[in-house]
């Protein structure tokens, strides 16, 4: 009898020592899913959206699912969420963590410029032309180039500006698809990218999308790396 309390108490305390362990394992993994994407729960999100090419006021599909997804990944971590457009938000994100989506190019998000212009100076976007390095992301001595529906890249960067005490995490694709594709991607693979950053409080690197007529924004991929040269004073070089 004493023996089959010993094991039935012994049973019971493993498994509670079991049922511990998976719940502070899913506190873990939620608390560096958080920390990756800069959210504290309970606190607010912004998303700042942008327009569609030289239209303002319309924001494309794609955009549009790319802001769902941010703000379904918000709520999954217990943040409230807002949005504002980039043609009418001004001012500093203050507590609330920012993610701000869209290329600057054609006024499209006019505060990705903004924050480009403030926090990453190694990070330059050759405007729409005829030459074959339209619409390219430079950065550094690697350029980024653009063929629409094929190949395509996002910038994705982390950083906090000193005026706030929540970070900024910006999105700035080459096209609204390229853009839903990095947020997908993002969300799906934050624990291999973090694993691959020195730091996750402050970063930037680039996302490319490939065989889109294919596979469409799903077939994202790892590209680079790029926090040193993005926060670096100096951009420009020859092609990748």
């Amino acid at each position: 009898m004493v023996n089959v309390l010993v094991g039935l108490a012994t049973s019971l305390i493993g498994g509670a020592f079991v049922w511990l362990w998976e719940r502070g394992k899913d506190a873990r993994v939620l608390r560096r899913k958080a920390d990756f994407f800069g959210l504290v729960p309970g606190e607010t999100c912004l998303v700042v959206m942008g327009n569609k090419h030289n239209v303002k006021g319309v924001a494309t599909h794609k955009e549009i699912r790319a802001m769902i997804e941010v703000a379904t990944l918000a709520s999954q971590l217990g943040c409230d969420v807002v949005t504002e457009s980039s043609d009418d938000f001004r001012g500093s994100n203050d507590n609330r963590t920012e993610y701000c989506i869209g290329g600057p190019l054609g006024d499209a998000n006019v505060r990705t410029g903004g924050h480009l212009a403030a926090h990453l100076p190694g990070v330059r976007i050759v405007p729409y032309g005829p030459a074959p390095d339209s619409a390219a992301i430079v950065v550094g001595e690697h350029r980024y180039l653009f063929e629409h529906d094929h190949v395509e890249h996002t910038v994705v960067a982390k950083f906090m500006p000193p005026e706030a005490t929540r970070p900024v995490v910006l999105i700035c694709g080459q096209s609204s698809l390229a853009n839903q594709a990095a947020v997908h991607y993002l969300k799906r693979n934050y624990r291999e990218i973090a694993d691959r950053l020195t730091s996750v409080e402050r970063f930037c690197i680039m996302i490319k999308v490939s065989d889109i007529g294919t596979y469409g924004f799903q077939r994202a991929s790892f590209a680079r790396d790029v926090t040193g040269e993005a926060f670096a004073p100096e951009a420009g070089g020859p092609p990748a």
